[in-house]
């Protein structure tokens, strides 16, 4: 590693820990108040944000990378309002910051009282979307926590101008200067330098493709909360409501295919399959999806290629869908138990019991009966934005918010009491 890239990743991590020590006792008005103040800087420096991303949009498309990539890099209006509504969203919420979990008190008078504090550092490892450094930077705030992050090269330009923005009007408004840092250097040497600085970062999130994921997972010493990749299953059981189906099979895959709770995977029992997947999947295939179906599949919907084995692992974040009919719901709960993510899956049903037997018996973080799976999201949850999709068990799971990015302390009030 260049000496250069390790000290700036060690000074910013240093300088991001002193600020973490005052964040943590900031009280709820002021935390409240830089974030409204980083939501109206946003709205107004706009025109500088769009030129920044710009940069990195020719970059990328000089690249030619791929459009769902473009699609996830772009900064629009609708982005920079989504950004700033967040953060006010963030500032509404309850600061959990010295919320008492439980308390008792023992036969002899000692009290015991479990609140919730602070993470303390957090550090985010990230790519293409800088909406990101946004929801990152204000979910840690908000939670009491100073944050260091480390976009992707592809997006350099943009996270430069946008935490020049949010970190200025934080300071500005009484929070301390290092509460938000940004890695500049894109060598990945530098995210590695982050994966080791054990003491100074206190957890570390990766959010991103399966790469990625996979790489601070194995490499990391620091605490890890692991994000995860999206293989989301809908399944449409016998006797399903078929419109209904249609609406949920069509938003789950085309609302916005790019995104890791986007379906990529679509199961349907064979009774249900000749009434429901030529129309369904022509509806599909009007919208640009290619449909890559079982043998079964295929003879329903002749303009369908043939599946692989591969398909059924694969999170596209594309316009391509994999479809398997099955003769069973115990053969649907099987599959998205082996090929699934543990990320997001659907039931589409009328019966009440299968429904039930689908959200106890499928393993993942979040589990919908007659619903979308692009619904896992912390704004959808009321969360006000997410710090990414947990798909681990320890910690947290499913969309990462304000409690999320705290943990907890035991406090102890005694008169004397002494161990006998």
């Amino acid at each position: 590693m260049k000496p250069a890239t390790a000290q700036e990743v060690i000074e910013k991590a240093r300088l991001v820990q002193e600020a973490a020590r005052v964040l943590s006792t900031a009280d709820t008005a002021t935390k409240d108040r830089a974030l409204l103040a980083m939501a109206d800087a946003i709205e107004k420096e706009k025109e500088a944000i769009f030129q920044a991303n710009a940069k990195d949009l020719g970059e990328a498309r000089g690249r030619g990378l791929a459009e769902g990539f473009i699609e996830r890099l772009t900064i629009k209006d609708k982005t920079i309002n989504e950004m700033a509504q967040a953060l006010r969203e963030v500032a509404a919420l309850p600061d959990p910051v010295g919320k008492i979990i439980m308390g008792t008190r023992r036969h002899d008078g000692l009290e015991l009282i479990k609140v919730r504090v602070p993470l303390g550092v957090v550090g985010i490892i990230y790519e293409s979307r800088p909406n990101v450094t946004v929801d990152a930077a204000g979910l840690c705030i908000k939670a009491g926590n100073a944050v260091l992050l480390r976009g992707g090269s592809e997006a350099i330009n943009s996270n430069i101008q946008l935490v020049k923005i949010i970190s200025g009007a934080a300071r500005a408004a009484g929070l301390p200067s290092g509460c938000v840092q940004l890695v500049e250097t894109t060598d990945r040497a530098a995210a590695e330098q982050m994966m080791r600085l054990n003491g100074l970062i206190d957890v570390l999130i990766p959010r991103g493709g399966a790469d990625l994921i996979r790489a601070v997972v194995q490499n990391a010493t620091v605490p890890v909360i692991e994000t995860g990749v999206g293989n989301c299953h809908v399944y449409v059981d016998a006797g399903a409501d078929l419109a209904m189906a249609q609406e949920i099979v069509f938003n789950a895959k085309c609302q916005r295919p790019a995104v890791c709770n986007a379906m990529e995977t679509l199961l349907v029992h064979r009774d249900a399959a000749e009434e429901f997947l030529p129309e369904a999947a022509s509806q599909l295939q009007q919208a640009g999806v290619e449909i890559r179906g079982c043998e079964r599949t295929c003879q329903l919907v002749p303009d369908a290629k043939p599946v692989t084995e591969d398909d059924w692992y694969a999170e596209y974040l594309a316009l391509i869908l994999a479809v398997k009919i099955v003769d069973s719901f115990e053969e649907a709960v099987s599959h998205i138990n082996r090929y699934g993510t543990k990320h997001s899956e659907a039931i589409v049903t009328r019966d009440y019991d299968r429904a039930r037997r689908f959200l106890r018996e499928v393993d993942a973080a979040a589990v919908y009966v007659n619903a979308s799976t692009r619904l896992t999201d912390g704004g959808q949850f009321g969360l006000g934005a997410e710090i990414g999709i947990s798909t681990q068990k320890l910690h947290a799971r499913g969309p990462m918010g304000l409690e999320e990015l705290t943990s907890y302390k035991w406090v102890i009030f005694g008169q004397g009491h002494l161990r006998k």
